[in-house]
């Protein structure tokens, strides 16, 4: 009766959360582990999980089960010895399902960085010309991408009540340091870029995504978490720290400050999406030259960029990039 009610709760949670189905199983697979914790049937099992029969038509069709139906066959087979004694079978459900939603999420980080790598050079190619990795732009300028690190570390924390002169019970701005870390990894990345190819950035990086964001909140941790990249920036320019450890520092503890502030790597991803085509658009539309105008009808063009993406449930750099076009030209 137990192991009933938990695969209920199961399969309403996964009907709650809205899981994507990631491949656990191959189906063949699956109608064998049906048998072997005890059923019959495929039919039997749907009906005692009280599962959508068209599901499985789908998972058959596809080749593909999904992660929460494994846990239910893992929890229905009875292997718990590997797990504390002093834990009820449901607390472990509890436990089992962000996990398994996170592990079938992080298959498609991979792709997702050499999308963000590839991105980015391509935006340093057009901004900065074609040879920014040896330290200077099509202008002869000098990059320093550390102190562009540094310098948003502070923009950072200027969004907390930092000040122990004014505003102190004031309300962290929350959406302006979730932009204020895209920003940083904008410049960390170009960083990794500069001392590495695309490949091994994705390699150097992926390790470090998983992870869960922070729900409860404290701005004293997101603030020695960031400021933290500050030291690691310093280090780096004064020479007190070897470049490439350096870079698996800064990344180590780059998602450190994202997770105590709340940041998922899937809205990170996004925000990142939104803020490479905002840099665009902006160079496209007179921000080197002093003419680009960053404030369109009464809100900075950062907000708008995120509201917008608050609306498009699978961003895409053309689409943003002409909805961004759209609220420009009628500001």
């Amino acid at each position: 009766m137990m192991k009933k009610i938990v695969v209920e709760k199961i399969v309403k949670k996964k009907k709650k959360k809205n899981l994507k189905i990631g491949v656990d199983l191959l189906y063949k697979d699956f109608k064998e582990a049906v048998k072997v914790v005890g059923f019959t049937s495929v039919d039997e099992f749907v009906k005692y999980a009280k599962l959508d029969s068209n599901d499985v038509l789908t998972w058959e069709a596809k080749d593909e089960i999904p992660y929460f139906v494994s846990l239910l066959l893992h929890i229905l087979k009875g292997d718990k010895e590997v797990l504390p004694s002093s834990l009820s079978l449901q607390s472990i459900v509890e436990e089992c399902l962000p996990l398994a939603s996170l592990l079938e999420e992080a298959s498609s980080f991979p792709s997702k960085l050499e999308e963000m790598f590839l991105l980015q050079k391509q935006l340093n190619d057009s901004t900065n010309g074609k040879n920014w990795e040896l330290g200077l732009n099509k202008f002869n300028k000098e990059i320093n991408w550390l102190r562009c690190i540094h310098m948003e570390v502070a923009e950072l924390i200027d969004s907390t009540p930092w000040k122990h002169w004014k505003n102190i019970n004031s309300a962290p701005d929350m959406n302006n340091i979730h932009v204020e870390l895209v920003d940083i990894w904008h410049f960390l990345m170009s960083y990794i870029l500069q001392e590495t190819n695309v490949p091994k950035a994705v390699s150097l990086v992926n390790t470090h995504c998983i992870y869960e964001a922070a729900q409860n909140i404290d701005v004293n941790l997101i603030i020695k978490e960031s400021e933290k990249l500050s030291y690691i920036a310093l280090a780096i320019e004064t020479k007190n720290m070897p470049s490439f450890s350096g870079i698996e520092r800064f990344i180590e503890q780059f998602f450190r400050a994202c997770k105590s502030a709340g940041l998922s790597f899937s809205w990170l991803q996004k925000l990142y999406i939104g803020k490479n085509c905002l840099n665009q658009f902006r160079q496209d539309n007179g921000y080197k030259e002093g003419t680009y105008k960053k404030v369109w009808n009464g809100s900075e063009d950062n907000v708008v960029m995120v509201e917008l993406l608050k609306t498009i449930e699978d961003v895409s750099f053309d689409e943003l990039y002409e909805q961004l076009k759209l609220k420009y030209n009628q500001n």
